[in-house]
């Protein structure tokens, strides 16, 4: 067993254990995050959410880490069912740099977190679907048609994030909105 992942195991899934001690660790050596990944794909749940949870700090610091294994999130970790790596494997995905191709299919696998069983995941894909229309405005209509189910039928955290995140996609819609129309004063000079 490599010595992080010894850092990382026991306890249960109620605690980080030291995953911040191993975030720290990671950002001084960054040829570690390889192991994390791997990590995250082991059959222990308990250290592939702590690897999942240490790969995801470290990313919000340094999310061109992420750039060689798009795959492996696009792919293998879109089949994990524990709730506790898909809360972290959600902002990740927002985080990557996609094609595309690559893009829907990240949309799709933050679309089939919406249906997980944990409120936590669902808050957290919804949370990635904004940030990744904040990118891509093309997905603006697929998204607001979520964030609004979400609003409806969500736990009361999750209808509270939902309406936050509403009113800033209003306010990106007025935006675009007013961008696709050209200004009464661009008309009167034309």
């Amino acid at each position: 067993m490599h010595p992080i992942f010894e850092i990382l195991t026991g306890g249960d899934r109620r605690s980080i254990g030291r995953a911040n001690e191993v975030v720290n660790r990671v950002l001084k050596e960054p040829d570690l995050f390889d192991t994390l990944i791997s990590g995250m794909l082991l059959n222990d749940p308990i250290l592939r959410m702590r690897c999942a949870d240490v790969v995801e700090k470290v990313t919000a610091i340094h999310p061109e880490y992420l750039l060689p294994y798009k795959r492996i999130f696009l792919d293998a970790l879109r089949k994990i069912e524990q709730a506790e790596v898909r809360w972290h494997v959600a902002p990740i995905l927002a985080r990557l740099s996609l094609s595309d191709d690559e893009l829907k299919s990240a949309v799709n696998v933050l679309i089939d977190f919406l249906k997980d069983r944990s409120s936590i995941v669902k808050t957290a894909a919804i949370q990635a679907l904004y940030e990744l229309t904040m990118r891509n405005q093309s997905l603006l209509p697929l998204v607001l048609g979520h964030i609004k189910d979400v609003v409806v039928t969500g736990t009361p955290a999750m209808q509270a994030r939902s309406r936050k995140l509403l009113a800033k996609l209003s306010r990106l819609t007025t935006v675009v909105s007013r961008s696709n129309f050209p200004s009464s004063h661009s008309q009167s000079a034309a």
